[in-house]
C-alpha cells in the first residue's frame, strides 16, 4: 500500500520540461507560502498569549514545543527528503504546516496549543529541509547564487503577513477566521505551484547489487558522528541568529505590550522588523557583491548589535510614548537589517563548501543549530520574568558581537 500511494504522488507530480524562469517562480511561490503562513501565527501571538496565559515564563514553555518539534523533525526530514525527494516533500510539508496553523486558531486548552504547536514546529523543520533542498538545486540549474531571492521572497510574505495581521487586530478579525483564509490561499499555491518542482527523488539502478553496495554514499549517522568541521562552524554561527530569530518572531510583538506598555494600534514592533528583514535580504546579492559574503556577516553581527540595544534603551528614559515607539521600532529595523542574510548566507556556504549531499549537509546544520531555537524561549521567558524583557534582549544582543567574532576569525567564511 504504501509503495502504491508513494508511485500514485510520483505519478503526479511528473511534467514536462519548463523553463528555468517559471521553476524559478514557483520555487518563490512556495517560500512565500512558508513566509505568509509563519508570519500570520507570529503576529497573532499577543492575541493566542492573551486567551491562554499571562504568564510570561509559562509562555515561553508553550512557545519551546515548537523548537521541540523541529528537533524531532531532523532526522525525520533528512530521511524523508532522500527517500521520497524534495518535490513530494515540499508540497506534504507545506500542506501540513499550513493545517497545523489553522489548529492553533481553533483549539480552547493551553496542553492542546502545546500540541498543535509541537506539531507546527515539525511541519517548519520538514519546510525548511525540503525548500532549502530544492531551492538549491534550483541555484546549480542557475549557475549563480539565487538562494538570497528565494529567502527574500519568504521574507516579503512575512512581511505582507505581518502586515495583514496587523490591519486583522484592528478590524478585530479573530485569529480563527484570520488562519483560515491564510490557509486556503496556501493551498492554491501548492496546487497551481507543484508541478514546477524539480524530481530530485532517487531512481532505481540498474548495477549490480554487490556494485551498488560499494558505491552507496555513507549513511547520515557517519556523518553526524563525524561532521566536517565547516558544518560546525556554520552551525554554531546559525545557532546564533536562531536564537535572535526567535526573540524576534515570538516575543516582538510582546515586547511593546510589556516594556512600554504600547496600545495595540502602536504596537508594530514585529511589522518593521519583518519589513526590514525583507529589504535586507532583496539587497543581500548586491552587498555579496561590493562586501563579499565574509563582510556581510560581520556587518549582519553589528546591527544585531546594535539593533538589541538601541531597542533595549527606551524603555528606562523619560519619553514621550511616541519617541520610545520610534526608539524601540529603529532598533527592530537594525536587527531586521541584520539578521536578513544570515540564513541564505550560511546556506550559501553549504551548497559552495560541503563534500557530502546537500540533504545530509541541510540536516547536520539543522541539527546543531536547533539548539538556537530550543534554547531561546524558555530563556527569555524566565529572564522576563525575573527581570524584565529588557534585560532579555540585552543578554540576545550580545550574540551579534559572537557573529562578528565568529565570521571574522573562523576560516570557513574566509572566501579568498
Amino acid at each position: 500500500m504504501y509503495a502504491v500511494l508513494i508511485n500514485f504522488l510520483q505519478m503526479m507530480n511528473s511534467s514536462n520540461a519548463y523553463s528555468k524562469e517559471h521553476i524559478r517562480f514557483a520555487m518563490l511561490t512556495f517560500f512565500l507560502a512558508q513566509g505568509l503562513c509563519f508570519s500570520t501565527w507570529a503576529s497573532r501571538i499577543p492575541d493566542i498569549k492573551a486567551i491562554f496565559t499571562d504568564d510570561p515564563l509559562l509562555w515561553g514553555w508553550i512557545l519551546f514545543m515548537i523548537p521541540v518539534g523541529k528537533f524531532v523533525a531532523i532526522p525525520l526530514a533528512g530521511y524523508l527528503v532522500s527517500k521520497l525527494g524534495s518535490r513530494i516533500m515540499v508540497q506534504v510539508s507545506v500542506l501540513g504546516y499550513a493545517a497545523a496553523l489553522l489548529s492553533i486558531g481553533v483549539v480552547s486548552h493551553v496542553y492542546v496549543l502545546g500540541a498543535c504547536l509541537f506539531c507546527f514546529g515539525v511541519f517548519w523543520n520538514l519546510c525548511d529541509i525540503s525548500l532549502n533542498t530544492q531551492g538549491i538545486s534550483i541555484e546549480r540549474l542557475f549557475g549563480r547564487t539565487i538562494m538570497a531571492t528565494f529567502h527574500g521572497c519568504w521574507s516579503l510574505a512575512a512581511c505582507l503577513g505581518a502586515l495583514t495581521g496587523f490591519l486583522m487586530i484592528l478590524v478585530d478579525v479573530p485569529p480563527t477566521w484570520h488562519f483560515v483564509m491564510v490557509a486556503a490561499v496556501i493551498v492554491l499555491i501548492v496546487l497551481f505551484g507543484r508541478k514546477y518542482l524539480q524530481n530530485d527523488a532517487p531512481v532505481a539502478s540498474s548495477v549490480p547489487a554487490d556494485a551498488a553496495e560499494k558505491k552507496a554514499p555513507p549513511a547520515l549517522w557517519s556523518f553526524v558522528r563525524r561532521p566536517e568541521l565547516l558544518l560546525i562552524q556554520l552551525g554554531i554561527v546559525s545557532l546564533f541568529a536562531l536564537i535572535v530569530e526567535s526573540a524576534m518572531f515570538d516575543w516582538s510583538g510582546l515586547y511593546f505590550e510589556s516594556v512600554i506598555h504600547a496600545p495595540r494600534s502602536l504596537q508594530i514592533g514585529f511589522l518593521v522588523f519583518m519589513v526590514m528583514m525583507t529589504v535586507g535580504r532583496f539587497l543581500t546579492n548586491y552587498a555579496y557583491g561590493k562586501l563579499g559574503k565574509q563582510r556581510v556577516l560581520q556587518l549582519a553581527g553589528l546591527l544585531i548589535f546594535a539593533g538589541f540595544f538601541a531597542s533595549a534603551l527606551p524603555g528606562s528614559l523619560p519619553a514621550s510614548m511616541t519617541a520610545k515607539v520610534v526608539m524601540i521600532s529603529s532598533g527592530f529595523m537594525l536587527v531586521g537589517l541584520g539578521i536578513s542574510c544570515m540564513v541564505p548566507t550560511v546556506y550559501s556556504f553549504v551548497g559552495a563548501k560541503s563534500k557530502i549531499p546537500v540533504g545530509m549537509a541541510l540536516t547536520i546544520l539543522s541539527s546543531i543549530s536547533f539548539i538556537g531555537s530550543l534554547v531561546a524561549p524558555p530563556l527569555i521567558g524566565a529572564i522576563s520574568k525575573a527581570f524584565n524583557m529588557q534585560y532579555a534582549y540585552i543578554v540576545v544582543g550580545l550574540l551579534g558581537l559572537c557573529i562578528l567574532l565568529m565570521t571574522t576569525f573562523c576560516r570557513v567564511f574566509r572566501t579568498k
